[in-house]
C-alpha cells in the first residue's frame, strides 16, 4: 500500500467522516480516552438481535484517531458482535505487525493504517476506537 493511499484514506475519513455524529437511541455507549495525547471519543452503537445496526462516534482528537474510528465503524456496522470482535483482533494483529495478508484484506481500508506499527507514538491513536469497541462488548483491551 503506497504512502499516498495511506494519506488519502486518512485524510478522507478525517475531513469527511461518515460516522461522526450522535445517533438516536444507542443501547451501547462508552467513552474512550487516550490520555497521552488527548484523543477522546464516545462510541455509540445500536445493537439489535446481536447485529450492529447503527454506530457512530463523537469527540475530538488527531487525524489518526478520528479516521481510525470512522473506518472501524464502516467495517462493523451490519456485523454481529463476534464478527466485530474478530475484525478488532485482526486490526490489533496488524498493528503489532503480526497480521496475515488475509487479515489485512478483511480490514479493507483499515489496512491503510498498517504502517502505524512503525510509529509507536501513534499506535494508541489508531487503536483508540478499537479498544473502546472491545471494552463496550465486555472484553478487556491488551
Amino acid at each position: 500500500m503506497s504512502d499516498s493511499f495511506y494519506n488519502e484514506v486518512l485524510t478522507d475519513h478525517n475531513m469527511h467522516p461518515i460516522h461522526k455524529h450522535p445517533i438516536d437511541n444507542p443501547n451501547l455507549v462508552l467513552e474512550g480516552v487516550n490520555p497521552s495525547c488527548g484523543d477522546d471519543i464516545v462510541l455509540q452503537l445500536r445493537v439489535e438481535d446481536d447485529k450492529i445496526v447503527e454506530g457512530s462516534f463523537v469527540g475530538e482528537g488527531c487525524a489518526i484517531s478520528q479516521a481510525s474510528a470512522d473506518i472501524m465503524l464502516e467495517l462493523i456496522i451490519g456485523k454481529s458482535k463476534d464478527e466485530a470482535l474478530s475484525l478488532s483482533d485482526a486490526f490489533m494483529r496488524m498493528i503489532r505487525n503480526e497480521a496475515s495478508e488475509e487479515d489485512i484484506e478483511l480490514l479493507d481500508e483499515a489496512g491503510a493504517l498498517k504502517d502505524i506499527s512503525h510509529m509507536p507514538a501513534r499506535v494508541k491513536c489508531a487503536v483508540l476506537g478499537w479498544h473502546t469497541l472491545e471494552e463496550l462488548f465486555g472484553r478487556k483491551s491488551e
